[in-house]
């Protein structure tokens, strides 16, 4: 078999200065390229409409509109969750029977240890409002002895009566008309006797000069 000459064909396009060959076969024109990757091209033909910008949104109460017209509904009372129970019923009955027989023979005693002694009086209301308020006297330096400046006690005396207050806030139409009578004189005096001394402790204090002999004293008081 004879052998066929091999043809070299020079698709150079140029020659070695850089000129175009005026033999270079002429290129085939290249498809024009798709510089959009699919899913950019898909998603902008695509053109989703712009979101809206999105604020805190007011779910409507159904209540509200009933809650102006009605009236507000007192508001119950908390409850203290650091109080113990109370105590039953039969608790309460055994321990006012065993504090009263505790009472009778603590009486017994004393009234042995003393011939002659009372028995001592049972407690009632008036004797009890009676008691604030001779506590309250005491308080505002009654009973002192003569030639001896009155010990005040203010902050005591302002509690004496503010439980002489109470009581009658507390009471308010459970008392008799004695009771009731007792007891709202027993706070007018209290109160009043406690503006007097406060007046007569103020008029003191500024007609005392520190440092001059002879100074008048006054009640002092107690802290």
């Amino acid at each position: 078999m004879p052998d066929k000459p091999f043809v070299i064909n020079d698709r150079r396009k140029f020659t070695a200065e850089g000129d175009p060959r005026p033999d270079a076969p002429a290129s085939e024109p290249r498809p024009p390229r798709d510089t959009t990757p699919q899913e950019f091209s898909s998603a902008a033909h695509a053109q989703p409409k712009a979101e809206q910008p999105r604020g805190p949104q007011v779910v409507p109460d159904p209540s509200a509109s009933t809650a102006a017209s009605e009236p507000d509904a007192p508001t119950p009372e908390p409850q203290r969750e650091d109080l113990p129970p109370p105590p039953t019923a039969e608790q309460l009955a055994q321990a006012a029977t065993a504090y009263a027989a505790t009472v009778e023979r603590i009486d017994l005693a004393i009234r042995a240890a003393n011939p002659g002694m009372e028995r001592i009086p049972e407690m009632t209301f008036e004797r009890l409002v009676q008691s604030i308020y001779m506590q309250t006297i005491m308080q505002l330096g009654g009973g002192t002895e003569p030639g001896q400046a009155p010990q005040v006690d203010l902050l005591g005396a302002r509690q004496s009566i503010d439980m002489l207050a109470i009581l009658a806030e507390k009471t308010k139409g459970t008392l008799t008309e004695s009771e009731d009578h007792l007891l709202h004189s027993a706070v007018f005096e209290a109160r009043m006797g406690f503006l007097e001394m406060t007046q007569l402790m103020a008029r003191q204090a500024q007609s005392r000069q520190p440092g001059q002999p002879g100074a008048p004293t006054g009640p002092s008081i107690v802290r």
